[in-house]
């Protein structure tokens, strides 16, 4: 969580320096609200499964390593989102 914040924080920073569209201000916040989002019910879901279980099981792992999958791929969507929305303003 702290290097989404991190990463949210260099972007919003960013983008207040290259005065982004509002537009771009509406994606890059949803964008930003989506990974957060996601890494939360990650970290809830983690917190179930080790809730209802003490032994490893097989279900168990793959719920949480489905859910980090998640957060995993919401990050790169918005990598990929931040490289479309500030790439043109830094050539």
């Amino acid at each position: 969580m702290k290097v989404h914040l991190f990463f949210a924080f260099i972007a919003i920073v960013t983008a207040f320096i290259v005065n982004i569209s509002k537009t771009e201000w509406l994606i890059l916040l949803v964008t930003i609200g989506m990974v957060i989002s996601l890494e939360m019910v990650n970290t809830a879901l983690e917190r179930v499964v080790d809730l209802t279980t003490q032994e490893l099981h097989p279900l168990a792992k793959a719920a949480k390593d489905i859910a980090a999958g998640a957060v995993l791929v919401g990050a790169m969507i918005s990598v990929i989102i931040g490289i479309i929305i500030f790439l043109p303003y830094i050539i």
